[in-house]
């Protein structure tokens, strides 16, 4: 009995062994199956340049609504891991988004190809000039933008400084501006480290699960330097089992893919943040997208190395915002 104990031992360790993986193995799998770290270059600087400032002011600067209460850090709280933590977008007159549509986060979302759930904008700077206008959301008209923000001294100012003096100050420079501190958001993690051959910054159970996410197949969505922020084709193997809103993606039926950085701290989950577990939102990836039944091993393994993908956040103080003129336009609650 006691051989045969010793002899299933050594089977089970041979078994073990051949399926086991080195770290520079593991290294080289993640780098050809399309996994990138975030370029030392982008990392945030340690001091932001006079434009980025003038954008910062702006991301936190609810004037830029109709109301004059919601600014863009409303929905992409840079304290909630970039996003508002809530399932559906809430708006101007505490409108929900009539998609149910929950707001991605901020965070990283330079390294995104696209931005919005369907990828209809190509870049931040066009990005930001939805919500400001959006009737659900900021619900304010160019005009009124551009008239709050040249009626108020301080930010003509601070635009000379930034960009010259004969700058003229439109809404489309103003959601540039927005861009360029959302540009400086880059959230460097561990497992950029471990991409960059440091192969001690993961734990053993954050290598395992990087090997089963690769196994399965999530590399397929989630890829590049974002780890997502591509348009993919959405429920390919099965329907979607958290279904709320009409949205089903563009034309084509394709989806952003998330980022899957600091994936921990922006519950609730999907385009329609209806799931709350990490857990849960990996077994439904498994069915939907890959055809596969993901046990609860598995996606606990999995999720140990999304931990790793939280990063290490920009040095971020709320700023002091200028004050208003007799020319400012007032809030209009209606």
């Amino acid at each position: 009995m006691k051989k045969i104990s010793l002899l299933v031992s050594g089977l089970l360790l041979a078994s073990n062994t051949a399926f086991a993986i080195g770290d520079a193995e593991l290294l080289k799998l993640a780098k050809d199956s399309g996994l990138k770290p975030i370029p030392k270059k982008d990392y945030p600087a340690s001091k932001l340049t006079a434009t980025q400032e003038l954008g910062k002011k702006l991301f936190f600067e609810p004037r830029l609504s109709k109301s004059g209460l919601i600014s863009c850090n409303t929905c992409h709280n840079l304290a909630f891991g970039g996003a508002d933590g809530v399932s559906a977008v809430i708006g101007h007159k505490w409108t929900a988004n009539p998609h149910h549509l929950n707001s991605p986060t901020v965070y990283n979302s330079v390294l995104n190809a696209v931005q919005f759930w369907d990828g209809r904008s190509p870049h931040l700077a066009d990005q930001a000039q939805g919500p400001i206008q959006a009737g659900p959301e900021m619900a304010a008209p160019k005009e009124l933008v551009v008239a709050r923000v040249t009626t108020m001294p301080a930010y003509v100012s601070e635009f000379k400084k930034a960009y010259g003096k004969d700058i003229k100050i439109t809404f489309e420079k103003i959601t540039d501006t927005i861009a360029e501190y959302e540009k400086t958001l880059i959230t460097p993690s561990k497992f950029d480290k471990f991409m960059d051959g440091d192969t001690k910054a993961l734990t053993k159970a954050q290598k395992a699960g990087l090997k089963l996410f690769i196994d399965k197949g999530c590399t397929a969505c989630h890829n590049d330097v974002g780890i997502g922020g591509t348009m993919q084709p959405f429920q390919i193997h099965a329907k979607y089992s958290y279904a709320k809103g009409d949205f089903v993606g563009n034309k084509d039926g394709m989806v952003k893919t998330p980022t899957l950085r600091n994936i921990e701290e922006t519950a609730p989950y999907f385009h329609n943040g209806n799931v709350w577990s990490l857990k849960d939102t990996i077994k439904e990836m498994g069915s939907t997208q890959l055809g596969l039944a993901i046990n609860d091993k598995e996606a606990a393994s999995i999720e140990e190395f999304l931990k790793s993908l939280t990063g290490k956040k920009p040095n971020i103080t709320y700023p002091m915002l200028p004050v208003i003129s007799d020319k400012t336009p007032r809030p209009d609650m209606n």
